[in-house]
């Protein structure tokens, strides 16, 4: 009498997996939010360079827009196996614009840890000058603002373009997520060509606002993929 075992079917999908994978990375990208208030302090206060204040603030923030770049470029790499399948240019452009986007939040991580540097290295010594600390922090304000519109705002734009079109036309989820992404895209980038060309701050209310569709695609994106992942039908359909 011959007994036969039977093997039990793997309990986890790989695309469920690779879909958890993907949302939970593009929810990390939202640790970030609270760097306008731990940014505060250089923002409003350039002469935090001379040793006023605390900058265990800017310290989190930096290392939180680490993660942000980080899992960016993650959120890319999970989905490129996917999207390709739908079209191999939007998924490189998409992988593309994540890369450029981490290298650029880094550029401006860089200069907010100079700041910190300057602090601890420059401020108090013997011959600083005070009034070139104070005009040097700014610069690497500056140069932080200009490193963030055209990574975490600029960026975003191209992303949700590129994945955006593929998740539409694949109906890998609700096609109502990605025609979020690709009506805000318009709107965020007629806003950073605003403030490009100066006509208001980053900062500025309208900006916060053209932001928004892009927020809430991306956040909403995140957690659908993580609670449902993606549809089925529109898995087999791709293979």
């Amino acid at each position: 009498m011959t007994t036969t075992v039977a093997t039990a079917p793997p309990t986890t999908d790989p695309m469920r997996r690779r879909a958890f994978a993907a949302g939970a990375l593009y929810l990390l990208t939202f640790v970030s939010m609270p760097t306008l208030a731990l940014y505060g302090p250089v923002r409003e206060h350039a002469d935090l360079v001379l040793g006023a204040g605390s900058t265990s603030g800017l310290l989190w923030g930096a290392l939180s827009e680490v993660v942000v770049a980080l899992a960016g470029i993650g959120t890319a790499v999970v989905l490129y196996p996917v999207a390709r399948r739908q079209s191999e240019t939007a998924a490189l452009g998409f992988v593309t614009s994540r890369v450029l986007e981490a290298a650029l939040i880094l550029v401006g991580v860089v200069n907010v840890l100079s700041i910190v540097t300057l602090r601890e290295e420059m401020a108090g010594t013997a011959g600083a000058d005070p009034a070139a600390l104070v005009t040097t922090a700014h610069a690497l304000v500056a140069g932080y603002d200009w490193a963030f519109l055209l990574s975490q705002s600029l960026a975003p734009v191209v992303n949700a373009l590129c994945l955006g079109y593929v998740l539409y036309r694949s109906g890998l989820v609700p096609r109502v997520l990605p025609l979020i992404g690709l009506v805000g895209a318009p709107l965020l980038l007629a806003s950073d060509v605003a403030i490009f060309f100066g006509l208001y701050d980053r900062m500025a209310p309208v900006a916060a606002f053209s932001a928004l569709p892009i927020a809430v695609w991306e956040f909403s994106l995140g957690v659908y993929l993580v609670v449902k992942g993606f549809r089925p039908a529109a898995v087999a359909a791709l293979r």
